[in-house]
């Protein structure tokens, strides 16, 4: 939507802007409930005696939601005696823990005095100014703080106001019936003799901790999740009143107060020390992780997008930041004071407004711009490089032998019909008889987009798809030494809705017409080429399909890869992961240069290699994403590949981008990571495209010391060309309070933000340092926040504890669990599959990199009867996750794992046929009945089958940009159970240690370095240093 800037009484919603958006307007899309009235098997056959409803609580009424029917008299649970079969299996069991908070007491006991310990200890109180941008800590109580919102002379959200918030509201509460085994207050530092109980007997197993150690009692990733994610259904999470955000994996309604939503910006210290000694101190980055054009919840406010018309958003003179809620006005409104740079300007006669007595501007209100910390601005022609036009994609597609043949080229032409047009391929078709001339049948596609259809093989061939034409021509272009457009860009791309009969037509015969030529190898380089001339005076974006290494013609590739190399850091390897031609980064540098982002989607259908190293070079260095599908098998893999298509062409994206961070004096720009093209230190960066799934991170270094009675800024501007043509700036204002103790600082420490960060520059470190030491560096870095925390910070503690910051719990979870990801994990990898992770890993948002590096896994078997289904906020409600561990799983069990990149489903041999049945329909009562390609569950008249698509509706809501479907993992079936051990985490597997053993090593580290006796690891290996320490750890440790 555009807000007109110049008429002071418009609002962009019509309502005021304090106005607080209802959280029960969310709904998670649920499946339509089996058991309506008109249902094809009634209710009362379904049922033949009424179940006792005392078995069960009676769950919440489902009358006015999405799914249907209350059932709460009708319904009978999993786990329980139904229609005369019997329970599927125990009520799953979490040992001690439970679901409740992890009992701090019990994890010293199990750690023989490794404690938790959360709130520092109370300092002495110190006096801030009145009004400021959060608020003041005055009297530091375990998560409990005083704060005042109010920035410098303007005002924002409730400014001057004094309340008492938790950095964690969700800590207080209880998860309904669920409750703590050991109710001790989250991070009470305890400290008990481990005679007292609680440890594990027996001897000392592989793991070598865990006789000591019971693994339930350290610290719970998946309790971390549930709990807020419970909290935030009912609250909405306001920016300016709360310093820690939600954890980036729960749904939540932010309410912008004049700070940007966690969405769009996370910084890892709210509340950042004012010197770089009291940063080292600390042992964290300071950085910024960013997703600039990150999905809105249902609920929230939308972006307002202003106009300023021909002279452009009023910037900053000096720095040129841009207009924001905290720039102060003085002078009667005539200057306006920067609140990155503090330089004073003079403001525009037509921005100008007069202010009140107390500095504020009188027509605020109404202004988005000083109310809202994310906004959007129309810029005028100088931030043009060309004329913006919606946005042009170009589908490149591989008709190779291998592509028709494997049922990759026919998934691909179903998918982009798909993407167009979703389910309505025939409605023109039927008007073709009428008198009168068909109107245009809407696509999916933004207004004004255009899209243009090549295929390629050893040649390419261009499409002429325009509505005059009653089909489509092709024209062949066979010199790949110059290449070019064979037909021009206004009859190449065409409006979607207008030709979609030819197109249509197109796609259906595309697999027919190749499938006799089988073409064995593909060429690349100068298909890019002559795809970039035809998008050269526009930009866009091109989609590409690969299926086979392109080893013909311009930009040849070889077969690199050999099956005997193994060592993950021998010489061979290292050359895998550096790009192989050099025509790549050439064709990569002009397609940056026009715009012109690219995806890939690759797939290797007997596991073969495509050099992703270099393939996807130019996918990472302009912006665009590259799916990959290692093992592509048909027809598995198309429903994912239906899904990830449709979801990148219809997602929120724009192209032709330029990126700047600002930061406030005392403050600079130290380094970015991500996926883009950056030419010079200091340079804007540049993304050919951009989406709404696209993150990358900003570490910053102190030039000077920050004055801690001014808060610290900062803005991220994004200038881009929508996908309706339109030229914009996206800003988001980011401010964080500045403390001369860093032990506040440590209070306000967002753990999703210091992962990012820390993931994004180990990623970007792949190919240019051994991986050994790439994970001794996280090693290293986990151990000097560990043990800075403890040095500085946590008191007076005994030395035999594991002392843990209360917002870090679960960072040395994390960390492990990016020591095992494929992108860094020791031991042998194809490169195309770790290269392809490691560029994965540089643009995944916070939400997706956290499920990335700790999956989500849910127990089928064990649903209570409401669970499945939305609550009485409108909600879906979850099972409660479990961890991913193998000590988690039950004999006979049936489990969803999903770590946002897949989602297996797990059964095992003792399944119970009943639960199959109900699952996947009669006659599937066994393991081997089930076909090893089903990718989606049918809709069937059971309870069990309508959770399960309910649950995997909302876990598809949630993701990032890949396609949610089934990958079956049988046990002693199928070989996607090895992808499942792999993704437990928490256990031990290869070369990697479990979590209680990970825990163990750096609490002998953090000792070590207490002791004056650590020395950096240095190249040594993480796997190595664990088995060389383990051995000796209980006589050290005392446990």
């Amino acid at each position: 939507m555009s807000f007109q800037i110049n008429n002071p009484n418009a609002s962009p919603w019509g309502t005021s802007t304090n106005e607080r958006p209802s959280v029960k307007r969310w709904r998670p899309p649920v499946a339509p409930s089996p058991y309506e009235r008109d249902s094809t098997q009634s209710q009362e056959d379904y049922f033949p005696t009424q179940p006792a409803t005392e078995q069960f609580p009676n769950p919440p009424s489902m009358q006015n939601q999405p799914h249907g029917q209350q059932y709460g008299q009708q319904q009978q649970g999993y786990g329980q005696q139904a229609y005369g079969q019997q329970a599927y299996a125990q009520p799953q069991s979490q040992g001690q823990e439970q679901y409740g908070q992890p009992g701090v007491q019990a994890l010293n006991q199990q750690f023989g005095q490794m404690g938790l310990a959360g709130a520092p200890p109370a300092h002495t109180a110190r006096k801030k100014k009145d009004r400021h941008a959060y608020h003041q800590i005055e009297q530091p109580q375990a998560n409990v703080q005083q704060q005042n919102a109010g920035s410098g002379g303007q005002m924002n959200g409730q400014a001057g106001q004094s309340w008492h918030q938790t950095t964690q509201p969700w800590q207080s509460q209880t998860l309904g019936p669920i409750s703590s085994a050991s109710p001790v207050p989250a991070g009470t530092p305890i400290s008990m003799d481990p005679a007292q109980g609680g440890q594990q007997k027996g001897p000392m197993g592989p793991g070598g901790a865990q006789s000591r150690v019971n693994p339930d009692q350290v610290p719970s990733v998946p309790l971390s999740r549930d709990l807020p994610a419970e909290h935030y259904k009912t609250h909405v999470y306001p920016t300016m009143e709360q310093h820690v955000p939600p954890p980036a994996t729960t749904p939540f309604v932010a309410l912008d107060q004049g700070s940007a939503s966690p969405k769009y910006g996370r910084l890892t210290l709210n509340c950042i020390p004012s010197t770089s000694e009291q940063l080292t101190n600390t042992g964290l980055p300071l950085g910024l992780v960013v997703q600039p054009l990150a999905q809105l919840t249902d609920g929230e406010q939308p972006v307002p997008v202003l106009d300023f018309g021909d002279v452009g958003p009023p910037r900053c003179r000096r720095c040129r930041a841009y207009i924001n809620p905290f720039m102060v006005f003085s002078n009667g409104g005539n200057r306006m004071t920067c609140n990155l740079c503090g330089h004073p300007n003079e403001v525009a006669p037509e921005y100008f407004a007069p202010t009140d007595p107390s500095g504020v501007r009188v027509d605020r209100a109404s202004r988005p711009e000083l109310t809202l910390g994310t906004c959007e601005f129309l810029v005028p022609k100088e931030y043009w490089s060309t004329e913006p036009v919606p946005m042009r994609y170009l589908f490149v597609i591989d008709t190779t032998a291998e592509a028709c043949t494997r049922g990759f080229l026919q998934g691909t032409c179903d998918g982009i019909l798909a993407a167009l047009y979703g389910d309505d391929l025939d409605v023109e078709e039927s008007d073709e008889k009428e008198d009168e001339a068909p109107s245009p049948q809407p696509s999916k596609l933004p207004p004004g987009s255009k899209v243009g259809f090549v295929t390629f093989d050893r040649s390419i061939h261009f499409y002429n798809v325009s509505s005059s034409l009653t089909a489509a021509q092709q024209l062949v272009v066979s010199d790949l030494e110059d290449p070019f457009a064979a037909i021009s860009a206004d009859a190449l791309f065409v409006d979607p809705a207008e030709s979609k009969s030819n197109i249509t037509t197109l796609l259906r015969n595309i697999p027919h017409m190749f499938m006799n030529i089988k073409t064995p190898e593909p060429t690349l380089i100068p298909v890019l080429q002559s795809a970039l001339s035809a998008l050269q005076q526009t930009g866009g974006k091109i989609i590409c399909s690969l299926a086979s290494l392109p080893s013909y013609g311009p930009g040849k590739l070889t077969m690199r890869e050999k099956s005997n190399s193994n060592a993950e850091d021998s010489e061979i390897a290292k050359e895998l992961l550096k790009v192989e031609n050099s025509a790549y980064r050439k064709v990569q540098g002009d397609l940056v240069k026009a715009g012109v982002g690219v995806d890939f989607f690759l797939a290797a259908p007997a596991g073969g290699y495509l050099d992703i190293t270099t393939v996807g070079h130019i996918a990472e260095k302009t912006g665009g994403d590259t799916f990959y599908f290692p093992n592509w098998a048909y027809p598995r893999d198309t429903l994912r590949l239906r899904k990830e298509l449709e979801h990148t062409v219809q997602r929120d994206q724009g192209y032709a981008a330029l990126m700047k961070v600002r930061c406030s004096n005392g403050l600079q720009v130290a380094h970015y990571s991500g996926n883009f093209t950056q030419h010079t230190f200091g340079a804007d960066l540049e993304l050919a495209s951009v989406t709404q799934d696209t993150g990358m991170a900003v570490t910053f270094g102190y030039d000077g010391k920050l004055d801690t009675k001014l808060d610290a800024h900062f803005q991220s501007a994004l200038l881009y060309t929508t996908s309706t043509g339109q030229r914009r700036v996206r800003c988001s204002n980011i401010v964080a309070q500045v403390t001369e103790n860093a032990r506040d600082s440590m209070r306000f420490v967002d753990q999703d933000a210091v992962v990012g960060i820390m993931a994004k520059e180990s990623a970007a470190k792949v190919g240019e340092r051994s991986l050994k030491d790439i994970r001794a560096a996280l090693q290293d870095k986990a151990t000097d926040i560990l043990a800075g925390y403890r040095k500085h910070f946590s008191g007076s503690h005994p030395s035999g504890q594991l002392v843990l910051p209360e917002n870090l719990k679960e960072f040395a979870m994390y960390v492990l669990g990016l020591v095992k990801s494929r992108a860094l994990k020791a031991g042998r990898e194809p490169t195309d599959r770790r290269i392809h992770e490691a560029r994965m890993v540089k643009s995944m948002g916070p939400a997706e990199l956290s499920l990335y590096l700790y999956p989500r896994v849910i127990a089928l078997h064990n649903l209570e009867p409401n669970e499945g289904f939305a609550d009485e906020t409108g909600h879906l409600k979850l099972p409660h996750a479990l961890r991913a561990t193998f000590s988690a799983v039950e004999e006979g069990g049936a489990y969803l794992v999903d770590n946002g990149q897949i989602l297996l489903l797990w059964l095992h041999a003792q399944v119970s046929p009943n639960l199959l049945e109900d699952l996947f329909g009669p006659g599937f009562n066994s393991l081997q009945a089930l076909d090893p390609n089903t990718a989606s569950l049918p809709v069937l008249d059971t309870l069990l089958n309508a959770q399960a698509r309910n649950i995997m509706l909302h876990l598809e809501s949630q993701r990032g940009s890949k396609g949610l479907a089934i990958q079956l993992a049988r046990q002693g079936l199928d070989g996607a159970e090895f992808e499942f051990a792999r993704l437990l985490y928490e256990d031990r597997n290869g070369e990697a240690s479990s979590y209680v053993d990970w825990l163990v090593m750096l609490h002998r580290a953090v000792g070590m370095e207490l002791s004056g006796q650590r020395s950096k690891l240095s190249g040594e290996d993480v796997g190595q240093s664990i088995s060389n320490t383990i051995t000796s750890i209980t006589g050290t440790l005392g446990l």
